[in-house]
């Protein structure tokens, strides 16, 4: 039993038990929160597909804390100019665990 979800703007694959960063800029910061926007829900034989989002899928999670991520490096360069600019940036990311994926 799995869904697919849309959380800040991007698509996750979520199971029970299953633990994933996602962008920081997630609504409900620390303790539980509720993930409504399921685009897709998978037991066995049975797929359910929303249109855009399915109503009756309840999808429990609690947040475990904050992370950032690898540190991501951008150069901006005119040849013959004796210019360089070296540009840096390490996104936050909130550590999410899924509680439970539940048809209401």
């Amino acid at each position: 039993m799995y869904a697919i979800v849309e959380i800040g703007g991007k698509q996750y694959r979520v199971e029970k038990d299953m633990t994933l960063d996602v962008d920081k800029t997630l609504e409900g910061g620390a303790g539980a929160l509720t993930i409504d926007k399921v685009l897709m829900y998978v037991d066995g034989e049975n797929v359910m597909i929303g249109k855009p989002y399915l109503n009756n899928v309840k999808i429990t999670a609690s947040v475990l804390g904050e992370t950032r991520g690898k540190k991501v490096r951008g150069v901006k360069f005119k040849r013959r100019k004796n210019y360089t600019r070296t540009l840096g940036f390490r996104p936050h990311y909130l550590h999410v665990k899924i509680n439970e994926v539940a048809l209401q």
